[in-house]
């Protein structure tokens, strides 16, 4: 099927996400709709004369070429509805988008996923929760989704890069630009462990109405979605609703009955729309994860007779995720490429890793 006339599809005017699932049931590929005759789509139920001049004319094709150079110039996976490696999680929810553009190396059907919300005006409480997590999830080989925002958003994401985790961040608008521009560095390491996820095209800016809209992925991409902190109103609270709509597992944080920001916590486990858990082993406990073979843990013990530095362990760690350029190393770890060479060597001659060419690396199996 053309990758064009699958992002084509969302460009017609009128159409939505149910519409175009429609489409593509009666004519079978995104191609099909584009080549079908006037006569054909009429007798679709559900589209009448205004949606069959949308896809009979020009502008669908016309922007779904400039996006495609766009996505194949900064290497864009585009993620169809009907595609092998679209999120098999989020693909069971009925509202879910026919496409989705992925910048990244997380696997987006892995084996536990799970989402973290919360309030964009984060507190130590707040922030220490979401370290705990991070330490607590680290060893059993798990994919961390949020929104990129700032408060929990960010700094779960900043937890799991600190504790080597894939964290995939779901967008409000399109891969050209990001928002907060402030985490722009934040956003790129987590291209190179982890990735940027959205629906929306280039030229999207991040418009207030997006953002409810993109709480759907976050929600439905995950076996469970963990409110840390949130107000009574907000997207940590859509999202948890969203997610239990979606018969989804939630869980939420606890806090102070006269805090604001614990105030939509308290609400979701009053009201029983999500499990309370007091401390990270809770969720453990609830996902039955806890007499399971923790393989992550394994291979860090594994690394520690090896006797290494800390970036020389640093640089291990990482490349147990798979092969990465120098460039990419550095940016991930933070080090100077002069220093970081030096690094590499010392693991070369040890035998740890191996130098591919393009200076890509990756560990000795």
């Amino acid at each position: 099927m053309s990758t064009l006339h699958k992002i084509a599809l969302t460009f017609i005017k009128s159409v939505g996400q149910a519409t175009a699932k429609n489409l593509l049931a009666y004519c079978g590929s995104a191609e099909n709709v584009f080549s079908a005759s006037r006569k054909q789509l009429l007798q679709i139920p559900g589209v009448g004369e205004k949606t069959v001049e949308a896809i009979l004319g020009t502008h669908a094709l016309l922007r779904a070429e400039e996006e495609l150079k766009f996505v194949e110039k900064h290497g864009i996976e585009v993620l169809f509805f009907s595609d092998e490696n679209y999120p098999k999680r989020l693909k069971n929810c009925n509202d879910s988008p026919v496409l989705l553009y992925f910048k990244g190396k997380a696997d987006l059907n892995h084996s536990r996923v799970i989402s973290v919300v919360g309030t964009r005006n984060a507190t130590e409480y707040g922030k220490n929760l979401c370290k705990q997590l991070a330490d607590v999830l680290a060893p059993y080989h798990v994919l961390i989704i949020s929104g990129l925002a700032y408060g929990i958003d960010v700094t779960m994401h900043k937890e799991c890069l600190t504790n080597n985790i894939p964290t995939i961040g779901v967008l409000g608008h399109g891969l050209d630009r990001l928002y907060p521009q402030v985490h722009k560095s934040i956003a790129q390491k987590m291209v190179l462990n982890g990735g940027l996820l959205t629906e929306f095209p280039i030229l999207t800016n991040p418009d207030r109405q997006n953002f409810p809209q993109r709480n759907r992925i976050i929600a439905g991409i995950a076996d469970a979605t963990i409110v840390v902190e949130a107000s009574i109103k907000g997207g940590a609270l859509i999202t948890a609703e969203i997610a239990n709509s979606y018969n989804k597992d939630v869980y939420a944080f606890p806090g102070r009955t006269n805090d604001a920001f614990s105030e939509g916590c308290n609400f979701l486990i009053k009201t029983n729309r999500a499990g309370l858990i007091n401390n990270a082993n809770d969720l453990i406990y609830y996902l039955g994860w806890d007499d399971e073979v923790k393989e992550n843990k394994k291979q860090a013990q594994t690394t520690l007779h090896l006797n290494l530095t800390d970036n020389e362990q640093k640089v291990v760690d990482l490349l147990q995720n798979g092969q990465f350029a120098i460039d990419e190393l550095a940016i991930a770890l933070n080090i100077q490429q002069s220093k970081l060479a030096i690094v590499l060597l010392t693991l070369e001659m040890q035998g740890i890793i191996v130098s591919l060419p393009g200076k890509v690396y990756k560990l000795v199996n």
